[in-house]
């Protein structure tokens, strides 16, 4: 049908679907297995959401529908191209994906803890960092002792790398 004959009320609007965390391009998606069974709860309960779809309105079911499966699509291409690091296999001595490393920032005189994890179980509050950031990647191979200097921005740190640990994420 030609659009002159539809009506202005019977249009809908596109459905926007929420990108998923940055991974950039040519970057593998490393996970831990805590990340990846996160990955699969979230999926799991997006095929609830997409089942459960109970509302009355015919297009507002068809919107729900459509972004719960935008949403399934997406993770699930994510999960695909997901490669599963095992923290027993990571070096002890070395921070690498999975660590957990505290640090002492010389510069600002403070004490800092961060879990180094994937993209998509990431959360800053929790102080899980993805290994894509500056600071992850400023601190890769370091090991206890070493001192990095860090330069993001105009602002410059120098950090003391006190402990590696892999035991927080199995």
């Amino acid at each position: 049908m030609s659009r002159g004959f539809v009506r202005e009320g019977d249009q809908e609007e596109p459905v926007v679907i929420p990108q998923r965390a940055v991974l950039p391009d040519n970057v593998i998606n490393y996970v831990t297995v805590n990340g990846m069974r996160e990955l699969r709860e979230e999926l799991e309960r997006l095929e609830n959401d997409f089942a459960g779809v109970s509302v009355e309105d015919e297009k507002e079911r068809r919107r729900e529908q459509t972004l719960a499966l935008g949403k399934i699509k997406l993770l699930q291409e994510r999960m695909n191209a997901a490669r599963l690091i095992h923290l027993e296999d990571q070096p002890k001595d070395e921070i690498r994906f999975g660590a957990t490393v505290s640090f002492k920032n010389l510069s600002l005189k403070t004490n800092q803890v961060l879990t180094i994890t994937g993209v998509d179980e990431a959360n800053v509050a929790m102080q899980k960092i993805a290994f894509t950031t500056p600071i992850v990647r400023a601190i890769t191979g370091a090991k206890v002792g070493d001192v990095i200097h860090f330069k993001l921005g105009a602002n410059r740190s120098i950090l003391s790398i006190e402990a590696i640990d892999y035991g927080n994420l199995v």
